[in-house]
């Protein structure tokens, strides 16, 4: 009996060390596993976003964008459009036009600034359904969003992003360099001697944030 018993004790330490194996080399596996789809998960982004990177380079922006023309189905204000080219998931292209910068409509830490309406309606007015050519900076073609940056020429051979700061309903855009940025300083002189548009009557406090900082005297002698 003795021996039975001792036997009996022993297969129960055996089980109870295989059952332990077991469990750990489930636990190992389970491990293995989680590890195996982390890292995949990690491969498949880092693909996604070096294949997203490559759609939105420069070189392949300035072959699908650059001297090719597009229909502009939105104006979502003054300084930005869509146009009927998919990218990036979208079924448009939205465009920010280079070196302008219009009074915000739909901005919801300034709300709608002096102007913007006006802005959005002239740009409606010349772009909204028609067809434009779209030219780029082969430097750079993209914005913080992703937004592509373009000079815009109408049907009628004029650029959108000229006419808007030679009619005053624009500011240039200092905070970047460009290609016409010396251009586009002086279209907004002359249309600020002249009281075009918005310098009419805009005053200090509606200018947009970054131009108060940047020309803090610029209405001093209006």
């Amino acid at each position: 009996m003795v021996r039975t018993g001792a036997r009996r004790k022993k297969r129960k330490a055996m089980y109870a060390t295989s059952r332990r194996a077991r469990l750990a080399l489930l636990a190992i596996f389970l491990m293995l596993a989680a590890l195996v789809v982390t890292l995949d998960r990690v491969y498949v982004s880092q693909r996604t976003t070096e294949a997203l990177d490559h759609a939105n380079s420069p070189a392949s922006d300035m072959q699908r964008y650059n001297g090719r023309t597009f229909k502009v189905i939105n104006v979502v204000d003054g300084d930005t459009l869509d146009v009927d080219f998919p990218d990036d998931g979208k079924e448009y292209t939205r465009v920010r036009l280079w070196g302008v910068d219009t009074p915000e409509t739909h901005n919801p830490r300034t709300g709608p600034m002096y102007f913007g309406r006006e802005a959005s309606d002239l740009a409606k007015s010349l772009a909204l359904g028609k067809e434009v050519t779209l030219y780029l900076d082969p430097n750079r073609t993209r914005g913080y969003y992703g937004r592509l940056l373009a000079y815009v020429q109408l049907p009628d051979r004029r650029y959108l992003n000229e006419v808007l700061l030679s009619e005053g309903f624009a500011y240039a855009d200092l905070r970047f360099k460009h290609e016409f940025y010396q251009k586009y300083k002086q279209l907004e002189s002359a249309a600020r001697s002249q009281k075009k548009g918005l310098w009419r009557n805009v005053t200090q406090e509606q200018l947009p944030q970054w131009l108060r900082k940047r020309k803090p005297t610029l209405l001093k002698n209006k």
